[in-house]
């Protein structure tokens, strides 16, 4: 039988194994599929490929990544699993329809804190079921949790607490950008690919890495470290020269991309606390609502050809950059424009008072219309900004509280109304707003 905790075998009063045993059993898994009678966690679930296999409360640490296969597999029950491991994702689900993983704690030993992989990884699955699962210090450049290639997937009441990690950004493959800096980087839940997602009631905690000035010096964040012989063709020439980046919070609480495929998702009732983005979207036919974005300095964004999003009861709290934006992006073209959306009943208080203020300085917005990336982006055109709410306590600390940026390709079809906007220190916006 294996013992959780690694030290000779357990052993308890009748009583209390038969309590353990209707647990396991009121819980989806019985006593044949608990993992406490395996030598390993993956022996149980190679042994019941498609069912539910009960993980006992205790330490599992693992070396490898734990393998989800077959239709109807999963693991459940309130076990803490820990990954020594840094080149290993802590579970990955693969080519699976209707996986369950429900109520355990996901972590990583001190030494493997930092990584390359997600605490789950889920590819190409369908009807997939990630629930009340709390992925702890798995600080990576890519994500807590991730799906690629997934359908009619739901992650749901999920703590991802201290995701990020000091890496570097190298973009010198991309003639866009065409250099590599120091940064912090990670996200919480990654959606790449997919379609039919739903995100509901997760917290998505950053604790460790917050915008201090004492953080950028200690790392020299924003600093290049490499750069090509010819500027990006993205790239100010000024911040070329320099040699630095104000951008170095790099990643996001929730992000969901591929603009051309990623489509029909629900992002619902979530908290983003200290990201560097809260929601990321390059996606179209989007609901994002009552969610609460604190201490993110971008609130969230919608670009790359991000379509009929719908941005309704959310509460935008402390951020620095901006709270709500929308734009082109390089990914945007003819065929894959943003817009057709509307941002409706939101409450953007205490704006330029996150920890990145000081970054960022007054020259910023609550809400932020841009042109593209690219001279060819087409522009973002037909959105709808009603009934929303700029709450500023004292002096504000933006310019405008709308700012609808000029040039070739600027915003069109822009309608404002009903909407509370205490001014910035040069008035409500850089352009009359138009009803």
């Amino acid at each position: 039988m294996m013992n959780p905790h690694g030290i000779g075998k357990l052993c308890a009063p009748a009583t209390l194994v038969l309590a353990l045993a209707l647990f396991a059993n009121a819980a989806g898994a019985d006593d044949t599929a608990s993992v406490a009678r395996y030598d390993s966690i993956q022996a149980a679930l190679d042994a019941h490929r498609g069912r539910l296999v009960y993980v006992p409360a205790g330490d599992y640490e693992i070396s490898e990544k734990l393998r989800i296969r077959g239709d109807g597999s999963g693991l459940t029950g309130p076990g803490r699993i820990i990954q020594t491991h840094a080149q290993q994702p802590i579970i990955e689900i693969e080519d699976a329809e209707g996986v369950v993983v429900r109520n355990l704690t996901l972590t990583r030993g001190a030494e493997s804190w930092n990584t390359d992989n997600e605490g789950i990884l889920a590819i190409r699955c369908g009807d997939l079921v990630i629930d009340n699962v709390r992925v702890i210090d798995n600080r990576t450049r890519s994500a807590g949790i991730a799906l690629r290639d997934c359908t009619d997937s739901r992650i749901s009441r999920c703590l991802v607490k201290n995701y990020m990690r000091v890496t570097v950004d190298d973009r010198t493959a991309s003639a866009d950008w065409g250099y590599a800096f120091n940064c912090t980087d990670g996200t919480g839940i990654s959606v790449t690919n997919s379609v039919g997602t739903l995100l509901e009631f997760n917290r998505v905690i950053e604790e460790n890495l917050k915008p201090t000035r004492e953080i950028k010096a200690k790392h020299k964040l924003g600093d290049f470290i490499k750069k090509n012989e010819h500027k990006g063709f993205i790239v100010n020439q000024t911040m070329w020269d320099a040699g630095y980046t104000d951008n170095w919070q790099q990643g996001s609480g929730i992000i969901v991309t591929s603009p051309e495929t990623s489509d029909l998702t629900r992002i619902v009732g979530n908290h983003i606390e200290n990201a560097a983005q809260g929601i990321d979207l390059h996606c179209d036919h989007a609901i994002v609502t009552n969610n609460m974005v604190v201490n993110s300095f971008i609130g969230m964004k919608a670009m790359h050809g991000s379509r009929n999003v719908l941005i309704s009861g959310n509460q935008f709290i402390r951020n620095s950059l901006w709270a709500i934006g929308l734009m082109p992006g390089a990914a945007a073209h003819a065929r894959n424009s943003d817009g057709r959306s509307i941002i409706a009943n939101n409450i953007i208080s205490d704006f330029g008072h996150g920890d990145a203020y000081w970054i960022w300085g007054n020259e910023r917005s609550p809400f932020k219309f841009d042109t593209g990336q690219q001279a060819d982006d087409p522009p973002l055109t037909d959105v709808i900004i009603q009934g929303n709410i700029i709450d500023s306590h004292g002096p504000p600390r933006y310019r405008y509280a709308v700012i609808v940026a000029g040039g070739e390709n600027e915003p069109q079809g822009l309608k404002f109304s009903n909407n509370l906007f205490h001014a910035g220190t040069d008035g409500i916006a850089n352009v009359e707003l138009t009803p």
